[in-house]
């Protein structure tokens, strides 16, 4: 048995090749860039390469050996292991290495756990983390094994270990119904934007792609971004307007990196129905890292295992202006035109109008151009529409109703009369009692009510 070491930021990093000959430097610069962002002192990095895991150590004994003496060397108070590690072997690792041993999961978790700023952000990490910590119960700490002790507590009982097994299960439990409760308020959003019919898109891809740049690009909104990994956790949703009486919804998302913990995924479930039910995905993709294929795979792999492999998806090629080919119009010389590619710099801006452009013509919407009458108690549909800016000219009839010559996307008009509690013409979007057809203006010159184009 064991006491486990105590905290410190000291860290030596482990990264083997297992199974594989490939070049895994790319794979490592990742690992020390995680390491640092977790706020690491990185003191040393022992790399190798291992044809199967060990069962008792993930690394061969005689690696473990090496890895000792180097903890011993540099005064590691902490071995980072670039790799998931099973309990067993975290346990028997810190045994052998007489310092805290943290695997590539729990990396991430405590990144997470750093930059989670909402509450519903917080839940989600704390869920992941107390999922993954469940697993490491046994054997963990000596006192996990002793009776609970003093006057009255004496006699067969339950262990310390059993209580804190409890205690977890019961906290889980409470985490979930919480996040039960924001998940509900979220569909109630989605819910409205559906009624609204207000498509949604959804930035997605690799960790430190430039997705919140892109996003504050188009949006001119303030969100965090940074040049590090997981800038940003919480999703972010702003109104996009493309062109007059039409706009999306841009949802900022959180990065992707390889080999996700399983219990992360599952954790941010509820944020993740924003990138799974949004009518189109922009996949941003870091045009300069020469690994982009690889995180372009791991993304996909991701969006798959969230059941959102099937939404449409446009990838956009982003830090154009980080590519050493880059013509001045942005485009990377070497990267071939698609129907679904983009090229931009969300730092100078270039690509970025060609694709809002892009944006506008494919939620191009069907017009309303014409004239409604609306009954004389629909007064707080009429000031929506003008909200709206539809209304370019207004009509009173003798017998109180109000004429609107409208220029609207016919889904806002459909969706507002919906609200209005009114049932518009399904052939001529009249408004009104079916016992009562819209009256027409006096003048002359006034068209049909219903009529687009006029």
């Amino acid at each position: 048995m064991f006491e486990r070491p105590e905290s410190g930021d000291r860290a030596l990093l482990v990264a083997l090749a297992v199974g594989e000959p490939a070049n895994i430097e790319p794979q490592i610069r990742e690992f020390q860039d995680l390491a640092e962002s977790a706020g690491a002192e990185v003191v040393g990095l022992i790399s190798g390469s291992r044809r199967n895991p060990d069962p008792r150590f993930f690394v061969g004994s005689g690696k473990a050996d090496e890895i000792a003496a180097a903890v011993e060397a540099t005064g590691a108070d902490l071995a980072i292991f670039n790799h998931p590690l099973s309990p067993s072997q975290e346990r028997n690792l810190e045994r052998h290495l007489k310092c805290r041993v943290l695997d590539r999961s729990g990396l991430i978790l405590d990144i997470f756990a750093q930059r989670a700023r909402s509450h519903e952000g917080k839940l989600q990490v704390e869920l992941a983390q107390l999922r993954h910590m469940s697993t490491r119960l046994v054997r963990g700490w000596t006192h996990l094994e002793r009776q609970k002790g003093g006057i009255g507590l004496r006699g067969p009982g339950e262990t310390q270990l059993e209580t804190d097994r409890r205690l977890l299960a019961a906290r889980i439990k409470h985490i979930e119904r919480r996040l039960e409760k924001v998940q509900r308020a979220r569909e109630q959003g989605r819910q409205a934007r559906r009624r609204n019919e207000t498509p949604t898109v959804a930035l997605v891809g690799y960790t430190n792609a430039g997705k919140s740049t892109l996003f504050n690009r188009l949006t001119e909104a303030q969100v965090y971004a940074a040049d590090q990994l997981f800038a940003t956790l919480d999703p972010t949703l702003r109104r996009l307007d493309l062109a007059p009486h039409q706009s999306v919804i841009l949802a900022d998302t959180v990065g992707f990196v390889r080999d996700l913990p399983h219990e992360l995924i599952a954790a941010f479930k509820a944020t993740l129905t924003e990138t799974r039910e949004a009518a189109l995905l922009l996949h941003v993709i870091d045009a300069s890292d020469p690994e982009r294929e690889v995180h372009v795979e791991q993304v996909e792999s991701v969006l798959e295992e969230i059941g959102a492999g099937e939404v449409p998806i446009w990838c956009v090629y982003n830090k154009i202006d980080c590519v050493p080919s880059a013509d001045e119009g942005g485009t990377p010389a070497r990267f071939e035109a698609g129907g679904d590619t983009l090229w931009v710099s969300a730092v100078t801006g270039a690509g970025v109008e060609a694709l809002q452009t892009r944006l506008a013509n494919h939620f191009t919407e069907t017009m309303f151009r014409g004239w409604v009458a609306l009954p004389a108690a629909a007064g707080r549909l009429r000031s929506r529409l003008f909200a709206e800016r539809a209304v370019e000219a207004e009509q009173t009839g003798a017998d109180g109703r109000m004429h609107l010559r409208l220029n609207v996307p016919e889904r806002l008009l459909r969706a507002l009369l919906r609200e209005a509690g009114l049932e518009p013409d399904p052939h001529r979007l009249r408004v009104g009692a079916a016992e009562a057809p819209v009256a027409e203006p006096a003048e002359p010159d006034l068209a049909e009510a219903g009529h687009p184009g006029s």
